[in-house]
Order: C-alpha cells, then sequence, then structure tokens
C-alpha cells in the first residue's frame, strides 16, 4: 500500500513539474533549467533525475500538449453539426493549452530533420478533416486546401496565445478572434 501512495506521489510531481515549466516557458521560452526548477518548486538536481535536459523537458512538454490536443478533439465532437460550428468547439476546447501549444509551435527542435512525433500528424489530419467536410458541405471556400487552413488556425492559435500573454487581447476574446479572422477568410462567399 505505501509503495503505491509513492507510486502515486512520484506521478503527481512529474506533473506539477511539467506544468510549472509549462506555465513558465509559455510566458519566458528563453528559461533556462534553473528558472524551470525554481518555479516548480525543486532543485536543480531533482529537475535533472526526471529530465535529463531541456530537450528531455521540451519532448515530455510536447507528449502533454499531444495527449491536450487529442483530448481537446474529443471533446470538440468535430464530426457534429456544421463544420463552422464544430471548429468554434474545437478553438474553445484547445484555449486553456494555448499558451503551451504556442510555446511548443515555436520549438524548431520538434519539427526539424522531418523527426515530427506521428501524433502531430493524426492532429493535423483530423483537422484537415473537418476543413474538408466544410468544403464539401459548401461552407468554407475549395480554393484553400485544408493543409494551409490547418498550418493557419496553428498559427492563429499561437499568435493569440502570445497576444493574450502580452496583454493586447482580452481572455475572453481568444476563440472570436482566431475562429471569425480564419472563418472571415475561409467561408465561401455567394457569387454576384
Amino acid at each position: 500500500m505505501s509503495h503505491m501512495r509513492y507510486g502515486r506521489r512520484m506521478a503527481v510531481d512529474r506533473e506539477h513539474v511539467l506544468r510549472s515549466a509549462a506555465a513558465l516557458l509559455t510566458r519566458k521560452s528563453t528559461a533556462t533549467m534553473d528558472e524551470v526548477a525554481k518555479a516548480a518548486g525543486i532543485s536543480r538536481a531533482t529537475l535533472h533525475r526526471q529530465f535529463a535536459g531541456r530537450d528531455a523537458l521540451v519532448r515530455a512538454l510536447e507528449a502533454l500538449g499531444l495527449a491536450e490536443c487529442e483530448a481537446a478533439l474529443e471533446t470538440a465532437r468535430l464530426d457534429e453539426g456544421g463544420a463552422a460550428d464544430a471548429l468554434r468547439r474545437l478553438v474553445r476546447a484547445i484555449e486553456p493549452s494555448a499558451g503551451l501549444l504556442a510555446f511548443l509551435y515555436s520549438e524548431n527542435q520538434l519539427f526539424e530533420d522531418g523527426a515530427m512525433h506521428e501524433g502531430w500528424t493524426r492532429i493535423d489530419a483530423r483537422f484537415a478533416a473537418l476543413f474538408r467536410r466544410g468544403q464539401d458541405n459548401g461552407e468554407f471556400r475549395i480554393d484553400l486546401t485544408p493543409a494551409w487552413l490547418t498550418e493557419a488556425l496553428y498559427g492563429l492559435m499561437a499568435a493569440g496565445a502570445w497576444a493574450v500573454q502580452d496583454g493586447k487581447v482580452a481572455a475572453n476574446d481568444y476563440q472570436t478572434m482566431i475562429v471569425e479572422l480564419l472563418l472571415g477568410g475561409a467561408l465561401r462567399r455567394e457569387e454576384t
């Protein structure tokens, strides 16, 4: 019994360290491992035992970001209703993780040399399928590829997270800003 309690405690500690690191790195992407340890309330040695270096920490944050995206995709129920409404649900569901995703979006090491985590490929495919559905049902323009609309959505979510973080935009406006800008450019117009 005490062994189980100890094991659970270790998992909670790792989660706390990851959440603390995510919170710090979304505000200051250049934070050192010493700063991450301080933010988590642990020593540098303890941090190093959990994560061998910054790359290992970033990879763990990537796994957290992927898990949060997957959960948001489930919450958003992308196959229900119209594609535009599904997109609104998706951005609302991802919003709590937007800062972490913005940090990951800017971490070149995660995406260079074709070594991108397969989880991003799965998420990209789900986003692209939503945009394709919107094109097929006549909601979205067909001259913009689903792949491009997916990239644009990532870029807008990251930019929105940074704008909120910098106090340039109210947090309450995050979803509206992103969805309305993207849809304003993606909605099919009736030809006159």
